[in-house]
């Protein structure tokens, strides 16, 4: 199966622009991944962009994956001088761990400064990932509603604004955009079903097919618990046939809508109604 997706070194090389520039005002990163796809949700370049720098890795999402595997992914993706978190924005699990985390992080460097007779100040901190991972929401439950902007500090560009969070943080919103690369098709069908995409650039049955495969190795009993089957067809296109009938989703003739099905599969998988998985293993 091919996605065709574009990847746009020119916006790319943009956005690092803007990210490095950012980045000389802040005290840490913040990486935003998608717990499902951990690799496939990172940008390639995002170890150059962000260099010796302070990193929190946040695996949004946490609710939707394998918790086993995320907490193998924790392990592996921790480094001396990056911590990682696996959260959940909608419920806001983990989110209190953020403040505590980046604090803990540049804690030497706090003390350094206050040995030298400076004043205590907030961490600063700069969310990075690439789009639709969830930047939006993690920023709007961590900062929550008493968000006061504390205005332009010297140095950062028009448009570009501190906001004060609860627990000694500050956060600067928001930086350039920072695009996955396409090269490996896994990667692309990875992003295509968690909805790191947008839906115009891929075929939906095309990728619901390869889903309702990868489901049905990794758990067909789930298939039939949730679409009310007896048994599954022997070939994926026929067992997409018969959740689309088992939905009532026909069209004149009793002909089954296969479209409709196949926006059912990833939509009931993107919801976790299939089950929790990961698709990037550790």
């Amino acid at each position: 199966m091919d996605i065709q997706i574009q990847w746009f070194p020119g916006h790319m090389a943009k956005a690092k622009r803007q990210v490095q520039d950012a980045l000389k005002l802040v005290d840490v990163a913040i990486e935003l991944l998608d717990a499902r796809i951990p690799v496939s949700s990172r940008n390639p370049m995002i170890d150059q962009i962000v260099g010796n720098k302070p990193r929190l890795v946040i695996l949004n999402k946490s609710d939707l994956a394998d918790p086993n595997l995320t907490k193998q992914w924790q392990k592996q993706l921790e480094r001396p001088n990056v911590k990682v978190i696996a959260i959940d924005t909608i419920k806001g699990e983990g989110i209190k761990e953020v403040p505590r985390m980046a604090s803990l992080l540049v804690a030497d460097q706090m003390a350094k400064l206050a040995a030298k007779g400076r004043r205590p100040r907030a961490t600063r901190c700069m969310v990075l990932g690439i789009p639709n991972v969830g930047k939006s929401s993690f920023i709007n439950r961590l900062v929550g509603r008493k968000a006061t902007k504390t205005g332009n500090l010297p140095g950062v560009t028009k448009g570009q604004q501190w906001i004060k969070v609860a627990g000694s943080l500050e956060l600067l919103d928001t930086p350039g955009i920072l695009w996955p690369k396409f090269e490996d098709p896994e990667v692309g069908f990875k992003l295509a079903v968690t909805g790191a995409i947008k839906e115009q650039v891929f075929n939906f049955y095309e990728v619901a097919l390869k889903l309702l495969q990868w489901l049905t190795e990794k758990n067909p009993d789930q298939i039939k618990v949730r679409y009310k089957l007896t048994d599954l067809a022997p070939d994926i296109p026929t067992l997409l046939q018969d959740i689309g009938a088992r939905r009532g989703m026909l069209m004149a003739g009793g002909v089954v809508d296969e479209l409709k099905a196949a926006q059912l599969i990833i939509k009931e998988f993107r919801e976790g109604l299939l089950g929790r998985y990961t698709l990037d293993l550790p």
